[in-house]
């Protein structure tokens, strides 16, 4: 068999040099379009304009770290999203916590690093420090923090630096507004000073806002640098126990202080009992931002305090977008830490990027600096941590505030804050605030866990204990014993020892005490409870307002002035014309002369006794009223009309007798004791006055009733003593309070008088150490034992007086018209009315006789003057002045007269006057009466 040869058209190649031929091919078209691309980018990063961004901040502290994760991620989201050829770049400098390396660092970025923008800086020195490298290269200077009070001519001074926020006046109102709501008089200041002055600032912003709700700071504590410290455990817990045993109060506000400052602060005041019940700790946002650092241990030492943090919305798409973000690279970078969130810190430099980025749209590559400041100033958006819109290089934002608890692991937010509206549980203020019209502010809504776990609001003071009980001063040197008495080696007694035993039991708490016997003055005493010698006075103190400056005084418990007393005077030669009123015996005086009027009116036609010469008709008129005051008269009435007037007129003597009677004997039974002195005639005589040495009566007697120096007599023992030195005429009146005048009094009533006027004065009260909770307490349960009756029952108990002296201190007082006029006006219309309806008959009778005599009349007596005559002639004579002819020539055809019977039944009697002949009745036979 042949072997058959076949020769193919193109040469065999082996599988291994095929397969590295075509792998060199693919690798050299990825190199040339590698090159390619490499060439493009090459050309648009000559494009792209680069903003560099230095920050100042300390990488060691978590508000530091917090701020640094948010610029990274601020400027990573622009360079990521940006598409106008633009690029963000950080470059980051740590100066550590003195100011002047912060402004070493910030020309340093702005040399060797060309920024064309600053942010960052956690305190004020740093941020002015910066402002100045600033202005002199005039880069901008986005500051994180700002002053407490704004500098005057601030953007003057640095024109190039802004602040990310707001100064720290609506922080103190709203530390104020918490001592307000919980009636915390006095707190201690705490804050960690520095090279440049700490925090004076916030300091004064504090105590100014605290006078305008009626608090102070009692105390400041001002701790050295951290740093700087040695041995900062002894050092701390040597000034908490000054603390401890100096101070009273029991509210500690910190202001500023570093985080570990914090922690040791908190460690020492929490072993020594400084954080346990009745204490408040509030912290400033500056303690608050330290809070999600710290562990467990440190928060348990803080637990119960308040802190006020900035308010910021957490429901907005962008804020959800950054949480989770910075979560994601905080817990990433920094595992040591249990709380993840971002703070405020986070959210201002987060927003300034925000800032940055919005001035660089306005600005092109190549402008000015001044033009880029300038946007940055004139931007106005909603950032993370609030309304983003400044106002003379400052944040022109109207800050509000969270207010949250340390409990437990963390804190809990309890409610918020308004400048406007005050507290709110509504996350936007509004109708739920916590400020009224007035300006009270209420407790928070929240409930508050406090310090020693207690859920009862703190009194804020160094409540007394059994180990350390309240030192009460009681005055020994007093004059009236029924108020206190204190003798060596016994318990106090008197009205005032009993009333602090009456509060005590009211109190809804234990109040450990000691009573100390104090010798001196009254002002003394004050002195003494103002410079902490005493913890309180109790006894008759009274209330002045100069006293008022140095303690704080309960509720009154007794009623205070100053009034003078004196001998009385004996009885008056006039004392039976007390039992009547002035007034009253006017108008009764006034209704018996028109009573008699009226009697002799009705009774003088028809009664012979009311006639005959004028004067007899008065004296009879007169005698005959005169005498039915006594029911004694003897005349004969008869007129019905004069009878009713008569029967009133009895009705209202014997009212009017058995009245006057009851009075009299109850003034010469119970004489009402008065004086012939007063303070006038007592000062312009030279008199001699008494008063108390161990009260403030002599220099009012001497600086306000400018009485003599030497006219002032000052008595050293009890009220015995006055009674002796008006005996020997040594004075004669003497000064006392209201309170102890009625002691005086009750005990010697007889020959003794009080004499207006009183000087008022504000009391009696018990004193307390200036800003003392204990006092409004005491002052509560004073006006509840008030109400209820108890006070009363005291003073019955004490200051009752005696059987004698009762009766003897009633005052009658005289009768007045008030209670007698109605039987006044009857009795007057009762006449009134008789002698209006006599009257009518009269005229009616007068009108008879006319009509039966006009033909008779002369022509010239029918004037209106003659007929007046001629009325009067007929009710005083009984008939009219007729012509004699007519008279005669009449008599036997005229009919009987209409006022007289016939004729057969009178008999005329000569008058012994001449006048002319009367009708006088038959004694056989009555008249006709009207």
């Amino acid at each position: 068999m042949k072997t058959v040869k076949t020769q193919l058209p193109f040469p065999l190649i082996s599988v291994n040099k095929v397969s590295r031929s075509y792998l060199l091919f693919p690798l050299l078209i990825a190199s040339f379009v590698l090159v390619l691309i490499h060439g493009a980018e090459a050309a648009n990063i000559k494009n792209v304009a680069e903003i560099r961004i230095g920050a100042i901040i300390d990488a060691n502290s978590r508000m530091g770290k917090e701020e640094k994760t948010a610029l990274e991620i601020a400027v990573g989201n622009f360079n990521k999203n940006n598409s106008r050829n633009q690029k963000l770049s950080l470059y980051f400098q740590d100066p550590g916590r003195e100011p002047y390396k912060a402004a070493l660092a910030a020309g340093e970025l702005i040399k060797e690093k060309k920024v064309k923008v600053i942010v960052g800086m956690d305190s004020w020195e740093k941020a002015a420090l910066v402002g100045d490298v600033g202005t002199q290269a005039q880069i901008p200077i986005l500051s994180f923090v700002a002053p407490a009070i704004t500098p005057p001519l601030t953007a003057t001074r640095w024109p190039f630096l802004i602040r990310m926020a707001s100064n720290g006046v609506e922080k103190m109102r709203c530390i104020s507004a918490l001592v307000q709501a919980y009636n915390w008089r006095r707190v201690v200041a705490i804050y960690e000073d520095d090279t440049y002055g700490g925090d004076s600032g916030s300091l004064a912003l504090l105590s100014e806002n605290l006078q305008k709700v009626g608090s102070q700071i009692e105390h400041r504590l001002v701790l050295p640098p951290f740093s700087s410290l040695s041995d900062p455990k002894r050092f701390i817990q040597e000034k908490l126990r000054k603390l401890r045993t100096g101070i009273q109060s029991r509210v500690f506000i910190l202001l500023k202080l570093s985080s570990p400052m914090t922690i040791h602060l908190f460690r020492e005041a929490k072993e020594m009992e400084l954080v346990g019940r009745n204490t408040a700790w509030i912290l400033s946002d500056t303690i608050t931002s330290y809070l999600d650092s710290y562990n467990h241990s440190v928060i348990s030492s803080m637990e119960g305090a308040l802190g006020i943090k900035a308010k910021y919305s957490e429901e907005s798409s962008s804020y959800s977008k950054f949480y989770a973000q910075f979560r994601e690279v905080f817990l990433s970078k920094y595992r040591d830490f249990d709380e993840f969130n971002p703070g405020i810190h986070a959210l201002r430099a987060y927003d300034s990027i925000r800032a940055i980025e919005l001035a660089m749209r306005r600005t092109s590559n190549h402008s000015s600096q001044k033009l880029f400041l300038r946007n940055i100033l004139s931007i106005n958006f909603n950032g993370l941590s609030g309304k983003i819109r400044f106002k003379a290089g400052e944040l022109n934002q109207t800050q509000s505030l969270r207010i949250v608890n340390v409990v437990g692991k963390k804190y809990k937010e309890i409610d918020f804050w308004f400048p406007k509206s005050g507290f709110s549980m509504i996350p936007s203020g509004g109708q739920n605030s916590g400020a009224n019209d007035r300006g009270t502010v209420k407790a928070l809504a929240g409930i508050v866990i406090w310090p020693g776990n207690s859920l009862q609001d703190p009194k804020g003071w160094a409540i007394p204990t059994s180990e350390k009980p309240m030192k009460i001063g009681v005055p020994v040197r007093t004059s009236f014993e029924e108020f206190v008495e204190f003798h060596s080696g016994k318990r106090p007694t008197g009205f005032c020892i009993d009333l602090f035993d009456e509060v005590l039991k009211s109190l809804d708490y234990d109040l450990p005490y000691e009573f100390f016997p104090h010798n001196g003055s009254y002002d003394d005493l004050i002195f003494d409870v103002s410079n902490k010698t005493f913890d309180a006075a109790v006894g008759d103190i009274t209330i002045l307002a100069q006293r008022m400056e140095h303690v704080e005084f309960t509720q009154p418990f007794a009623e205070s002035g100053l009034s003078m007393i004196a001998p009385a005077k004996s009885d008056s030669e006039w004392m039976f014309m007390k039992p009547f009123t002035l007034e009253m015996w006017l108008v009764t005086g006034a209704l018996f002369l028109y009573t008699m009027f009226v009697v002799w009116f009705l009774e003088h036609r028809s009664n012979p006794e009311f006639r005959g010469e004028l004067k007899n008709q008065i004296s009879t008129a007169l005698w005959f009223t005169f005498s039915s005051l006594f029911f004694a008269h003897r005349e004969r009435i008869y007129s019905n009309f004069t009878r009713v007037v008569v029967l009133v007129w009895l009705f209202l003597v014997f009212i009017l007798t058995s009245s006057y009677t009851a009075s009299l004997s109850s003034l010469l039974t119970v004489k009402e004791l008065e004086s012939n002195l007063d303070i006038r005639s007592v000062r312009e005589r030279g008199s001699y006055v008494g008063c108390d040495n161990d009260s403030f009566v002599k220099d009012y007697l001497k600086n306000v009733l400018t009485f003599k120096q030497e006219q002032i007599h000052v008595l050293n023992s009890s009220e015995a003593s006055y009674v002796e030195e008006f005996k020997t005429n040594r004075i004669a009146a003497a000064f006392l309070e209201v309170p102890y005048e009625k002691v005086f009094l009750n005990k010697y009533c007889k020959g003794y008088a009080s004499i207006s006027p009183t000087y008022r004065f504000g009391g009696f009260a018990f004193a307390f150490q200036k800003g003392s909770p204990i006092a409004a307490d005491f002052s509560r349960a004073i006006l509840d034992l008030s109400e209820n009756g108890n006070l009363t029952s005291l003073e019955e108990k004490w200051f009752s007086p005696s059987s004698e002296c009762n009766a003897a201190n009633t005052k009658i007082e005289s009768l007045s018209l008030h209670s007698f006029w109605g039987i006044y006006a009857i009795c007057g219309a009762t006449s009134t009315l008789c002698f209006l309806l006599f009257l009518l008959r009269l005229l009616k009778n007068f009108r008879h006789q006319q009509e039966a005599s006009r033909g008779n009349v002369t022509p010239g007596r029918n004037g209106a003057w003659n007929k007046m005559v001629e009325l009067a002639k007929y009710f005083y004579r009984g008939e009219v002045d007729f012509p004699r002819s007519f008279r005669s020539t009449s008599t036997s055809s005229r009919g009987p007269n209409l006022d007289q019977r016939p004729s057969s039944k009178w008999e005329y009697v000569s008058h012994p006057c001449g006048q002319e002949d009367l009708p006088v009745p038959s004694p056989a036979e009555q008249i006709e009466m009207l």
